[in-house]
């Protein structure tokens, strides 16, 4: 296994999967670190969770990637505690002054695409505010779990623009036209219960239980074939991209295409056998 990218704004911990297959897998558990910001995106996180995101798609050992917040730090005597977030946003100071040109490359290159484009699957552990490029950071995971105390939301609307990670594309996708619009256009926040009964988040979990079950999940992922794993977050992918019967014939060639994989007849001998199967991941 390589050795990822240091950095103080995104601490990475690899957490090994016992029951990975082929063995010697992890879950990583990438926690940005700027918690006195409520930790907002900034240029720093940025290049950290790409960085992340690259040494990641290329170690064979890491099946699995959770992405969450740091927790907020002790506050000085007589000082109030930050409350807790995911990513409360990007952080706005990097707008200020910057044009159309200057701000096109940042967005052209940026961190939502490199999460959404990981070929392993990616869980947003949420306890907290997930705003604005927070949102869309958790909307470019393949899985969200999330507390009753977490607050989902775009307000970009309120600093006269409009989500540029991704939000407006995967919202519609995720909860339909309408319930997107409003998000969109009210700028408003919605909590962890309401966030759980539209579908914006897959499981609701309390604090204390919150990272039990986003690992549970996580190893549970990482006990399947690694190149299978692949092939079915594609297959699920061209939904978004493709008209149906297109993608019903994309579903098809690949499901047909592993049948010449080792990992597919190692599945089917194991399921006949009563074993566990042994991946090789090809």
């Amino acid at each position: 296994m390589s050795d990822p990218v240091e950095s103080n704004v995104l601490l990475i911990e690899n957490v090994p999967s016992q029951a990975s297959s082929p063995s010697g897998g992890v879950v990583s558990v990438w926690t940005i670190n700027r918690p006195d910001k409520l930790n907002a995106l900034n240029s720093e996180v940025n290049s950290a969770l790409k960085s992340a995101c690259a040494w990641a798609e290329a170690d064979d050992s890491v099946r699995v990637i959770v992405i969450t917040g740091a927790v907020p730090n002790e506050p000085p005597e007589g000082k109030r505690a930050k409350p807790n977030s995911f990513v409360a946003g990007a952080d706005i100071s990097e707008f200020e002054g910057k044009s159309s040109t200057e701000i096109r490359p940042i967005f052209e290159d940026n961190v939502w695409e490199y999460v959404w484009n990981l070929s392993k699957p990616t869980i947003a552990m949420i306890d907290g505010f997930a705003l604005g490029g927070g949102s869309e950071i958790a909307l470019s995971c393949d899985l969200r779990l999330a507390t009753p105390r977490s607050k989902f939301g775009t307000p970009e609307i309120n600093l006269g623009l409009i989500p540029g990670g991704g939000g407006t594309q995967r919202l519609c996708r995720l909860l339909g036209y309408g319930r997107a619009m409003e998000m969109v256009l009210s700028g408003e926040m919605i909590g962890g219960e309401e966030a759980n009964r539209i579908g914006l988040i897959n499981h609701l979990v309390d604090e204390d239980s919150l990272r039990e079950k986003t690992m549970e999940i996580a190893q549970n992922l990482a006990t399947k074939s690694p190149h299978t794993i692949r092939i079915a977050k594609a297959a699920v992918r061209t939904a978004l991209e493709q008209p149906f019967s297109a993608g019903i014939q994309s579903e098809r060639d690949l499901f047909c295409e592993l049948f010449d994989t080792e990992d597919m007849a190692i599945g089917v001998k194991a399921f006949l056998n009563r074993e566990t199967a042994e991946w090789t991941g090809a």
